[in-house]
């Protein structure tokens, strides 16, 4: 009996040390509601999609070039059994992607009548942003692309401008890839 007391008292006095070793974790303050989308690169600017717009982000798939359609049109690639139309979502907007091919994503936008692949520059995965800091003004950007975006996140230096994939969805020109 004398060994499980003293067994037990050298327990409780290392239990009594780790306690007493321990650091209290921080308090929080400042808790402040959350955005979060995908972000991303587009002709020399940040972008973020909301997390409710983007189905899933991949490497561009093998695709097949597809005849009589616009030119940011890329082809159609078979993705877990489903065919999507992959588009250069910088050529649509004007301009040409940048950087090396192996860093380009596609953004899977699906709605109820369109699921659509969006070649972008490069991908950054979630950004997380402070609600109460959006701005309702976006940064200098390509007229083309401006009915897409709406507002932004200022974070240290860099600007997050909002890309609206619902507004690409509705917009004919997009919806309408056949060549005139």
């Amino acid at each position: 009996m004398a060994e499980q007391s003293s067994a037990f008292t050298a327990l409780a006095r290392l239990a009594q040390g780790s306690r007493n070793a321990a650091r209290g974790l921080p308090a929080q303050l400042d808790v402040r509601e959350q955005w979060s989308g995908v972000g991303f690169t587009l002709l020399g600017s940040y972008f973020v999609a909301s997390m409710d717009e983007v189905a899933e982000m991949l490497e561009v798939p093998h695709f097949t070039h597809l005849p009589g359609v616009q030119p940011w049109v890329r082809g159609v690639a078979n993705v877990r059994g489903r065919l999507l139309p992959l588009f250069d979502l910088a050529a649509f907007c004007g301009g040409r992607l940048v950087g090396g091919r192996k860093r380009r994503r596609v953004l899977v936008l699906e709605t109820e009548t369109l699921y659509s692949g969006l070649i972008v520059d490069q991908v950054f995965g979630m950004q997380h942003f402070p609600v109460d800091e959006y701005h309702s003004e976006s940064g200098d950007l390509v007229e083309a692309i401006q009915p897409y975006v709406q507002g932004s996140y200022i974070v240290g230096e860099q600007r997050w401008n909002v890309f609206k994939l619902s507004e690409l969805a509705r917009d004919q020109r997009f919806t309408n890839a056949a060549k005139d």
